[in-house]
């Protein structure tokens, strides 16, 4: 039997390796998986293993827009666990209060999960469960401050763990196009300051907001910026989008673009191989979102030329 000090240490000692590339300055590709409305993680697996040497981790959402899915932390460990690519376990303030919160953090890092997004989460009515209770005892900071917290050996009350601290290492969401451009840059310091390391934004689709946003604020932060790219497969993909994610705007030309192509989808490949090179001359990063077809993220980094990533 292992020496149990042993494994704690070795828990203990994990490095991320978003983090090395982080460190090492690489231009950073992370995509988003969606897990399943359902036990069965065939498919997540699958789409999962496309992303292998092309993506530096794989983002597990939470429950995105409030529709119930299978836990991300579940998720995230078999993404790591079976197809050796490094997770980004994305966890929302919605459905846990802090014990709830500090738990799956530190069993997060026991299952030997490094990355983790904090984020507030998107509002219940916006899902499926309507009649579900909202929890919302912290929001994104301060979840940032609690895994900071976690990191330093103590829980939120400043009570010492067990055996350390954790290793986790913390990012945020940040959307360069936010109506309030005070609110965002508000918003953008306090998450810095409450420890983000990475930052990977919402969908993109004015470049020369997130130019300004680049130049104006991200860039002196000293911490990469992932532009969000989304794979648009129609027109009718593109309305359906901008009438039900809040903050997004897909503009009309884009829709044109979509809605004149003889084959929609690969023209939605082709705008955002177009997205990607400008995010490149733009920011340090890009996360790219292609719901159910994330297969075609290859695709799309080749259009883009983005190099594969290199297997240590």
């Amino acid at each position: 039997m292992a020496n149990p000090s042993n494994q704690s240490d070795q828990v203990k000692s994990t490095t991320s390796l978003l983090g090395q590339a982080i460190a090492d300055r690489k231009f950073l590709v992370t995509a988003e998986v969606a897990p399943p409305k359902g036990s069965d993680p065939f498919h997540m697996l699958e789409q999962a293993r496309q992303l292998k040497g092309r993506v530096h981790a794989i983002n597990l959402t939470d429950s995105s827009r409030a529709v119930m899915a299978m836990s991300p932390l579940a998720a995230s460990v078999l993404v790591q666990q079976q197809t050796g690519i490094e997770a980004v376990y994305q966890l929302a303030c919605r459905d846990r209060n802090r014990i709830a919160l500090q738990g799956d953090l530190l069993g997060a890092s026991a299952l030997g999960l490094c990355n983790i997004l904090a984020l507030t989460g998107d509002p219940v009515k916006s899902g499926d469960h309507k009649d579900a209770k909202s929890v919302f005892d912290l929001e994104s900071v301060r979840l940032l401050k609690l895994i900071a917290k976690l990191n330093q050996g103590i829980d939120i009350n400043e009570k010492q763990l067990a055996n350390g601290g954790t290793n986790l290492l913390a990012g945020a969401a940040v959307d360069p196009q936010l109506g309030s451009w005070s609110g965002l840059v508000r918003r953008f310091e306090r998450k810095l300051e409450a420890g983000a390391q990475f930052f990977q934004s919402q969908l993109i689709t004015d470049f020369d907001r997130l130019d300004k946003f680049m130049h104006e604020v991200g860039n002196a932060s000293g911490k990469p910026i992932l532009a969000g790219i989304f794979l648009l497969k129609s027109a009718k993909n593109a309305r359906f989008i901008n009438k039900y994610v809040p903050g997004v705007n897909i503009p009309d030309s884009i829709i044109d673009r979509l809605a004149q192509a003889e084959q929609p989808l690969q023209e939605g490949i082709a705008i955002a191989a177009e997205q990607v090179k400008m995010a490149k001359d733009i920011c340090q990063g890009v996360h790219l979102m292609a719901i159910k077809t994330e297969h075609l993220i290859p695709q799309i980094l080749d259009l883009a030329g983005v190099e594969p990533i290199a297997q240590d």
